[in-house]
């Protein structure tokens, strides 16, 4: 399959997912710690059987990495090519009756997130891209290119976790830049901000997983925007126990 068949698939999955997560919120759910003291729900165990299950079943040569399978023990060899799945991103913001969580399958090719979806259940949308090509939105009203924006002179808007919005190193990180507004919210869509060009920095210091922004690096810069660890090196998949080093996203150059 060509990348823009896979990516038509890694966006419909998302949505299903979506609507999967949706329909636990709907009837009720409750809310376990895992092993590494992070929550979990049958919401994000509904969402993974299903994507998995679709990528699996539709592109069975390519290994499928998945957050909730790794946390129970079913470790996947990745592979040179290989999916990344984080099927309720946002566990934390989810679980407190919040809308900003995500659904994120992002596909790696030598060790490089390439293609990515980033599905906003709450919002109906689904946010695409593919590096080198482009990036989209998809919504009830269709499918529209999305591009980040060359931060306003008027001052940046940076999006920052919502989990660690008393990080002390944020306030340093942004000394000197003009700043116009500081949003704090949970989950990948902090990267689709970027991507449609309504905000411009994102720095994370603290923990990820592979998981969490493969997806969305990926769709962010086929968008335009740039992602990189903080001591301006790449961030790359496929890494020693999965989690990444502390990162920053920017718009548009």
């Amino acid at each position: 399959m060509h990348h823009d068949q896979l990516l038509d698939l890694a966006m419909t999955l998302a949505a299903r997912g979506g609507e999967a997560i949706l329909a636990v919120r709907a009837r009720g759910f409750a809310t376990r710690q895992k092993e590494d003291d992070t929550p979990v729900t049958e919401a994000d165990q509904a969402a993974e059987a299903l994507i998995t299950a679709g990528l699996r079943a539709t592109t069975p040569a390519i290994p499928v990495v998945a957050e909730e399978e790794i946390a129970s023990g079913r470790v996947t060899e990745p592979g040179p090519r290989f999916w990344l799945v984080d099927p309720l991103d946002g566990t934390r913001e989810f679980a407190k009756g919040r809308d900003d969580f995500a659904v994120c399958v992002g596909l790696v090719e030598d060790g490089r997130a390439v293609l990515g979806a980033v599905g906003a259940p709450v919002a109906g949308a689904v946010y695409g891209g593919i590096v080198g090509k482009g990036a989209w939105k998809r919504d009830a009203t269709g499918m529209a290119p999305i591009r980040a924006r060359v931060a306003p002179e008027s001052g940046i808007v940076v999006v920052a976790s919502r989990h660690y919005s008393d990080d002390p190193r944020l306030a340093p990180f942004l000394a000197g830049r003009k700043v116009a507004e500081i949003v704090n919210m949970g989950s990948a869509l902090k990267f689709c901000r970027l991507a449609e060009g309504s905000a411009d920095l994102y720095p994370r210091f603290g923990r990820t997983m592979e998981w969490d922004t493969a997806a969305a690096q990926a769709m962010l810069e086929a968008a335009g925007g740039r992602v990189a660890r903080l001591d301006g090196g790449e961030l790359r998949y496929g890494m020693p126990g999965w989690a990444n080093p502390g990162f920053v996203c920017t718009g548009r150059p």
